[in-house]
C-alpha cells in the first residue's frame, strides 16, 4: 500500500567521537537502546565509542538524535558517523569488550568533581559509602590522572590493583545502576584507603586537629600533593612560606562551601558559576577588606585565589568556616609530588605530617587558575578539570609536538583538528621539571597514539624546552615568541584572517637577538610584520633586572632623560657608588641588552610609585601595582607615538615624566596606578587606529602575560570596541606562556 513505511529491521554501525569514554557513555547508550527496544551493542576502542543498532528505520533515526541530545552531562559528542550494515536478527542490546589497537585517538575526560548523587551518599550515615573518600560513579570521579592508556577501562587505570567486592561488582554489572560500568567503582571493602604519617586511628580527624594546631600537613589529592595549613593563622602561613621557599607569591585557599567563600571575597554570578562548576578551578576573586585570612596568604594582592572541594576527601576534610591554604606539594620551582615515598623525601623539610592514600596518581596535574573577564572564563593556568580536553584547531594539522616556552611550561600535541594541550608542568628551570615534562610528553604520545613528525619550539637558544626540542631527532621549526602568542589567540577563535596583535609580556627572544615584550604585530598563521613596539631601553644585568623593578625604573628614567633624584622611591637606599656603577652600566651598555618589554615597564612604573622595588616572583611589582588601582580615577598618562623606520614606536617618556611629577606632588599610589593603567589602554587604542589606517584591518587580539592584568585588558577591550574594532581575548588557553605551545603548533603546521 502507498504511504505505508516499512518496519523491517535495518542495522547501522555508528562511530561516536569526542569525550565519550569515562563519562558513563556506554551505560547511557545501553539504557537508551533498551528503553527504545533497539538491539545491538556498544563498546570502547582507541578511537572512541563504536555502536551497532538494529531495529525499524524510524527508531534508529530517533536513537541517533537522542544519542547527541541526551548524552551524559560530562560527555562532549563531537561527531556521529553512521553507515548501513546487514541486519543479523539481533534481539537484545549489550555492552561488549573494548577493542585495543595500535592506532586511534580517543579523547580522555578530565577529572570530574563528585556529583550530587555521590555527595548525598557520602553524607548519609545509612549508606555503605558514608564518608568514603573515593566514592564515584559514571558521572564523576578521577579520569585523566589515573589513566595509563586507552581505552578507558579499569585494567588501564591505577584502579587495576583493586578487585571489586561482590556488592560493587553487582552495581558495575547492573544496567539500571548509575555505577554500571563505572571503571573506578569502589567502596570501603574493596577500594583505596587513606592513612596518615605518623599513623593515627582516625587519619581525617587527626589531620583536622593538626591543621587547627598550626601544623603543615601534606595531603595527597587527585593530581598530586597539597601543602595545607590554617589560612587564618599568621604563624602557620609564615612557617609554610619559610619552609617552602615561597617568600611572597600568593597562596590559594580551599573552603568547604560557597557561603564561606562569599565571606572572603566579593563574588558575582559569573564567578559563582565558575567556583561551583564541575571543573572546580582556583578562581581569582576580589578580596574583602575584612576577609579574616592572614595577610601573609596573598600579601600586597587585591585578589584571593579560592577553590571549593573537588574530591570526596576534600568534602570530608573541610567543614563550614574552614579556610585552608592549599598550595602545590613541592619545594619552590619543583614539580608537584605524586608518589608517597617521593612526597616524604621531597616534602619532609616542609610538612609536619601526611594524609595519604594508596591509589596511585599516574599523571601529575596541578590546580587550574581562572578569573572572570566580561562574564566569561579567562584562563590563567589550564590544568586539572580542563586537560587533556583538546583545543579545536582552525584547519587539519599533521602530528606536531610544540614544546612551549620556559615559564608556565605546557606542550601541545596535534593531530587533525585537535590540539591536545598538556596540564601545567611548571617553570623549565631545573632538571626535575625537565624530567616531568619528558614523562608528560611520553604519556600523551602513548595515550593518544600520536607519533609527532616534527617539533615546534621557541627561538630562544637558552630555553631548556628549545634544547630539548633540538635533541629529539625530528625536524624542528623555531617560532618567534610573540608571533606564537598572537597565533594562539587566533587559533582558539578559529580565525584565518590577518589581525592586529598586541603581544605584551616580560620576555621574548626577538628576531634581532634583543629582548622583545611590547610588540604590535600584523600576523597570520605563517608570518608576521612587526609594525610597532615599545621604545627599547637597556635591561641592566640582563635577567637579573627581572628581580629589580628599581633598576628598571632607573633605566627607563635614564633613557627618557629624567634625572635621578633622591626624592624618587627607586633611589631610596641605593648608595652613591652603586648609582655611579649603574649609570656607567646603562650608558656604556655593560652587561646589558636592549628590551622593548611592557612587563618591565610595568615594573618600572610600580617602583616609581613606591609600590615595589624588588621582586621575589614573576610580575610581583605589576600585580601589586594593579591591586592599588583607584577605580574612581578617570585621568590617564600620555605615551608618545612616532614613526621610525616604518614602525610605530611607543615612547613611555611622557608617561614616566608625569609619574615623577605626581610622586613629587604627593599623589597617592592608587591614583598613579589608575592613570598608568588607563594610559596603557589609551596607547593600545591609538596604536590600533594607526595600524588600521595603514592596513584596513579591524580585528585586534590581546595576548601575552601583561594581559593577565584584567584592569588593562578590560579597559582596552571596551575602548577598542567603542572605536569599531572586533577584539579577541583568550578563553581556552592562557594569555601567558601557558598558551604558547598552541600558537607554535599552528604556525609550524601552516608553514609546512
Amino acid at each position: 500500500m502507498r504511504g505505508v513505511m516499512s518496519t523491517a529491521p535495518v542495522r547501522r554501525r555508528l562511530r561516536v567521537s569526542g569525550i565519550v569514554q569515562g563519562v558513563g557513555f556506554r551505560p547511557f547508550v545501553h539504557t537508551l537502546a533498551t528503553g527504545m527496544g533497539i538491539a545491538g551493542f556498544v563498546g570502547n576502542d582507541t578511537d572512541g565509542v563504536f555502536i551497532e543498532v538494529e531495529g525499524p528505520e524510524p527508531d534508529l533515526a530517533r536513537f541517533a538524535t537522542r544519542l547527541a541530545d541526551e548524552a551524559p552531562a560530562a560527555a562532549r559528542v563531537r561527531d556521529i558517523e553512521a553507515v548501513p550494515v546487514a541486519a543479523v536478527g539481533e534481539t537484545a542490546f549489550r555492552i561488549v569488550a573494548s577493542h585495543h589497537a595500535a592506532t586511534g585517538t580517543a579523547l580522555v575526560s578530565p577529572d570530574l568533581r563528585a556529583c550530587d548523587d555521590c555527595l548525598a551518599e557520602l553524607s548519609d550515615p545509612d549508606d555503605r559509602r558514608f564518608r568514603y573518600p573515593f566514592i564515584n560513579c559514571t558521572n564523576c570521579g578521577p579520569r585523566f590522572t589515573i589513566t595509563r592508556r586507552t581505552p578507558y577501562d579499569r585494567p588501564n587505570t591505577t584502579m587495576a590493583p583493586f578487585a571489586m567486592c561482590p556488592a560493587c561488582r553487582a552495581e558495575y554489572d547492573d544496567p539500571a545502576d548509575r555505577r554500571f560500568h563505572a571503571q573506578p567503582n569502589a567502596c570501603p571493602e574493596c577500594g583505596p584507603t587513606v592513612s596518615s604519617m605518623p599513623p593515627a586511628d582516625d587519619p581525617i580527624g587527626d589531620t583536622r586537629n593538626r591543621i587547627a594546631a598550626g601544623e603543615i600537613v601534606a595531603i595527597k589529592g587527585l593530581g598530586g600533593y597539597h601543602l595545607a595549613c590554617d589560612a587564618t593563622s599568621d604563624p602557620a602561613v609564615e612557617r609554610l612560606r619559610l619552609r617552602k621557599g615561597r617568600l611572597s607569591k600568593p597562596f590559594a585557599v580551599m573552603v568547604a562551601d560557597l557561603e564561606t567563600a562569599q565571606s572572603l571575597a566579593a563574588i558575582n554570578a559569573s564567578e559563582e558559576r565558575l567556583l561551583t562548576s564541575r571543573e572546580r578551578p582556583i578562581v581569582l576573586l576580589r578580596k574583602r577588606p575584612d576577609a579574616g585570612v592572614s595577610d601573609l596568604v596573598a600579601p600586597g594582592n587585591g585578589s584571593l585565589g579560592i577553590m571549593l572541594p573537588y574530591t570526596p576527601l576534600h568534602d570530608i576534610l573541610l567543614e563550614p568556616g574552614d579556610v585552608w591554604v592549599m598550595t602545590s606539594g613541592n619545594r619552590s620551582e619543583e614539580p608537584i609530588a605524586i608518589d608517597n615515598g617521593e612526597a616524604v623525601e621531597r616534602l619532609g623539610s616542609i610538612a609536619d605530617s601526611y594524609l595519604t592514600h594508596d591509589r596511585d596518581i599516574h599523571v601529575p596535574c596541578d590546580d587550574s587558575v581562572v578569573r572572570i573577564l566580561d562574564g566569561d572564563e579567562y584562563p590563567i593556568r589550564r590544568s586539572r578539570g580542563y586537560a587533556p580536553f583538546p583545543v579545536p584547531l582552525p584547519f587539519d594539522v599533521p602530528p606536531i609536538l610544540a614544546t612551549g616556552g620556559e615559564l608556565k611550561a605546557t606542550f601541545c600535541l596535534t593531530a587533525g583538528r585537535d590540539g591536545f594541550m598538556s596540564q601545567h608542568i611548571g617553570d623549565m628551570e631545573n632538571l626535575e621539571t625537565l624530567e616531568a615534562f619528558t614523562a608528560a610528553v611520553d604519556h600523551f604520545t602513548d595515550l593518544f597514539r600520536i607519533e609527532p613528525e616534527m617539533v615546534a619550539c621557541d627561538m630562544h637558544p637558552g630555553y631548556l624546552s628549545t634544547k630539548w626540542a633540538l635533541g629529539r631527532g625530528l625536524p624542528v621549526e623555531q617560532i618567534q615568541h610573540h608571533h606564537a602568542h598572537v597565533v594562539s589567540l587566533m587559533a582558539e577563535h578559529g580565525r584565518t584572517d590577518r589581525i592586529i596583535g598586541f603581544a605584551f609580556d616580560g620576555t621574548g627572544y626577538g628576531t634581532d637577538g634583543t629582548v622583545w615584550g611590547g610588540e604590535i604585530l600584523v600576523a597570520d598563521y605563517e608570518d608576521f610584520d612587526r609594525v610597532g613596539h615599545l621604545a627599547p631601553v637597556p635591561l641592566p644585568g640582563g635577567d637579573a633586572a627581572v628581580k629589580s623593578p628599581a633598576r628598571m625604573a632607573l633605566s627607563h628614567l635614564r633613557t627618557a632623560g629624567i634625572p635621578w633624584t633622591d626624592d624618587l622611591p627607586p633611589l631610596h637606599g641605593i648608595p652613591d657608588i652603586e648609582r655611579s656603577l649603574l649609570e656607567r652600566q646603562i650608558d656604556q651598555s655593560i652587561n646589558t641588552v636592549q628590551t622593548t618589554s611592557m612587563g618591565r615597564l610595568f615594573d618600572a612604573a610600580s617602583a616609581l610609585a613606591g609600590v615595589r622595588q624588588t621582586a621575589t616572583y614573576e610580575a610581583q611589582a605589576a600585580i601589586e601595582f594593579e591591586a592599588l588601582v583607584d577605580a574612581a580615577e578617570g585621568d590617564s598618562y600620555a605615551f608618545g607615538l612616532h614613526i621610525d623606520g616604518g614602525r610605530l614606536i611607543v615612547d613611555p617618556g611622557p608617561a614616566l615624566a608625569s609619574i615623577v611629577d605626581d610622586v613629587r606632588s604627593g599623589t597617592e599610589p592608587g591614583t598613579i596606578a589608575a592613570r598608568f593603567h588607563r594610559g596603557v589602554a589609551d596607547l593600545i587604542v591609538a596604536a590600533a587606529l594607526n595600524v588600521r589606517a595603514d592596513t584596513g584591518l579591524a580585528t585586534v587580539g590581546l595576548s601575552g602575560g601583561v594581559f593577565q592584568n584584567v584592569t588593562v585588558t578590560q579597559t582596552a577591550k571596551v575602548m577598542l570596541t567603542d572605536a569599531g574594532f572586533e577584539v579577541l581575548v583568550h578563553r581556552l588557553v592562557p594569555p601567558n606562556d601557558g598558551g604558547l605551545a598552541l600558537g607554535q603548533a599552528v604556525i609550524a603546521a601552516a608553514r609546512r
